[in-house]
């Protein structure tokens, strides 16, 4: 899943192509977007269901990851990202 050829992605856990969602407060519904690269800053490069680039702080952007009955879930990138890192060290 992780793409090794983008090392700012794979620190988070993520790769491009990765499905997403994100919103930018919190009274806002959450939009659908797929993960295009890490920005400079540290946010997340995203293109959304309409096709525009977005540059979204990490805190607000959700990873969608299988359930444990098989339905899908939403994680927030931070907690995912220490996810795999967690991983990774054992």
């Amino acid at each position: 899943m992780i793409d090794r050829s983008d090392p700012a992605l794979a620190e988070l856990g993520l790769a491009p192509g990765t499905k997403v969602r994100f919103r930018r407060s919190d009274t806002e519904r959450w939009k659908d977007a797929v993960v295009i690269r890490r920005e400079r800053d540290g946010s997340l490069g995203l293109r959304d269901a309409k096709g525009a680039a977005r540059a979204i702080a990490c805190e607000r952007v959700e990873v969608q990851i299988p359930g444990p009955r098989g339905g899908q879930l939403w994680l927030p990138v931070t907690e995912w990202a220490a996810r795999t890192e967690q991983l990774r060290l054992l």
